[in-house]
């Protein structure tokens, strides 16, 4: 089954062919390491992370590479607040080991590197160096600057005119600039006061000098510009020309656009084959931003649903759409996962059953099964459309209870096989942890459950619906739903 990609460079569906036939390089634009993650950061990651899943699933060897941006004026201005030290590094190593944590809480598979600007400099100095031999950039006072009339295709990954472009980078550059466009490879000196005071809190004194890291180079004592980074780590750690690009929406203009003329004015040749660019997470209409303070954090969202309900609501959409948070999108994550979850549990618990047959034969679980990995593997290849394989799944776990409902002798291989399914293609390629409880603990579980049920029960026929209300409340929040019926109350864990 081939796989199509929607290519930004292109601006079409293509067929996938990376450059090697066995080997796929996939780079993914890591964070700011400037504050806690949010679930839009979380979106990318996971989205990226199920790629690299899948494209590993069908066979190829893949070597994914994610950055940590830890030279930036917005970590200069987190410098000085409580608990974070008085240091560029040290704000930087405390919010890359709150990423890192995030990262393995939501499952993420590891990258095989996930390297820093901070130790990428050489790296940097040479790149500059190769683009001002080449004409394709300029030293001014100690600055270096890429000049984007040198570069022919400027602009092809977004679509803009040079001519039409607003001025890249703040306005004490621009005296310095042969053109408004052109963007900065090497910074003279340190950030800038009124740079990192844009991004300081105001409950911080703003700071007076300049401040944060500096290196020696050529040029100046001074720090890389923001966009060469990816160039020279990715070329680093991948090769002159990689497979995918991955990145937010938000990125392709300019951090992307100019990725691709430095990149490609140093090596003359091309630097990405597909450009894969992830939708924006939205919240009441907004992108949800840490600038904007309208963001829920990846921590939080893992201790009040659990990894598995954020994973589900993250890959509830393709990352080629655009994507709401809201009390309603999260429940109906929540809801698809326990659907699931139940249908692994209910397949385990019947295959593990003395009802379970060798020579017994369901040709309707078995095709479900099979239909299942069929509509799962025509997602992923339509574009990693993680929403309709997510839809097959959810079939498949409708099939096994209508099976379980309706058969008294259990075709075991059948069994096996949706349990492996939810396995392979729910755990190994979208990355949900599947849980099986012991019998046990559950009949332990559901015995406790109708205690509390006989106690509202008593508390309602003295008319304290003030005490039953609260009961039912506890118990749903600890994962148990309530249902009143004419026959009295029912629960399901």
């Amino acid at each position: 089954m081939t796989l199509y990609v929607s290519n930004t460079l292109s601006g079409e569906r293509e067929v996938f062919e990376p450059h090697d036939p066995e080997e796929v390089l996939v780079y993914t634009c890591g964070l700011t390491v400037s504050d806690n993650s949010h679930l839009g950061h979380a979106r990318l990651w996971v989205q990226s992370d199920v790629m690299a899943r899948w494209l590993a699933h069908v066979g190829y060897d893949v070597r994914h590479v994610q950055n940590f941006t830890d030279v930036n004026e917005k970590i200069v201005a987190r410098t000085g607040e409580d608990d974070l030290g008085d240091t560029e590094q040290a704000v930087a190593r405390h919010y890359i080991d709150s990423v890192i944590e995030d990262m393995r809480d939501l499952n993420l598979q590891r990258a095989a590197v996930y390297p820093r600007v901070s130790e990428h400099v050489p790296e940097i100095i040479d790149l500059v160096e190769t683009l001002i031999e080449e004409g394709h950039a300029y030293e001014a006072n100690g600055s270096v600057y890429f000049d984007v009339t040198s570069f022919e295709d400027y602009g092809k990954l977004s679509g803009q005119q040079v001519e039409e472009m607003e001025a890249q980078g703040p306005e004490s550059e621009q005296s310095e600039k042969r053109n408004p466009a052109d963007f900065a490879l090497w910074k003279a000196g340190a950030v800038a006061p009124e740079d990192a005071n844009e991004h300081r809190s105001d409950d911080l004194p703003p700071l007076e000098e300049p401040t944060g890291q500096t290196w020696e180079s050529p040029w100046s004592e001074g720090r890389p510009g923001w966009h060469i980074e990816c160039s020279a780590m990715s070329t680093a750690h991948l090769d002159d020309h990689i497979d995918v690009h991955v990145g937010g929406q938000d990125l392709v203009f300019p951090h992307h656009e100019n990725e691709v003329a430095q990149s490609e004015a140093a090596a003359g040749e091309p630097f990405t084959k597909y450009w894969l660019h992830v939708r924006l997470l939205e919240t009441e209409g907004e992108k949800m931003s840490s600038s904007l303070g309208n963001f829920f954090t990846t921590k939080n969202a893992i201790e009040e649903f659990g990894p598995n309900v954020v994973r589900m609501f993250l890959v509830s959409t393709s990352y080629t759409q655009r994507q709401t948070y809201s009390e309603e999108t999260i429940q109906e994550a929540q809801q698809r996962w326990e659907r699931l979850q139940r249908a692994y549990e209910r397949a385990s618990d019947a295959a593990d059953s003395p009802d379970a047959y060798a020579k017994v034969e369901s040709e309707e679980l078995r095709g479900a099964v099979a239909e299942a990995r069929e509509a799962f593997a025509a997602a992923m290849n339509d574009d990693f459309n993680t929403r309709a394989a997510v839809s097959a799944l959810l079939e498949l776990a409708s099939a096994v209870h209508r099976y379980a409902d309706d058969t008294e002798r259990y075709d075991y291989r059948a069994l096996v096989d949706a349990v492996e399914t939810f396995e392979e293609l729910g755990g190994d390629v979208l990355g949900f942890q599947f849980e099986t409880v012991d019998g046990g603990e559950v009949e332990l579980a559901g015995d406790l459950v109708e205690l509390v049920l006989d106690i509202r029960e008593d508390a309602r026929d003295e008319g304290d619906y003030e005490r039953a209300d609260e009961l039912r409340d506890r118990l749903e929040s600890l994962g148990v739903t309530v249902e009143d019926t004419d026959e009295g109350a029912t629960y399901r864990l």
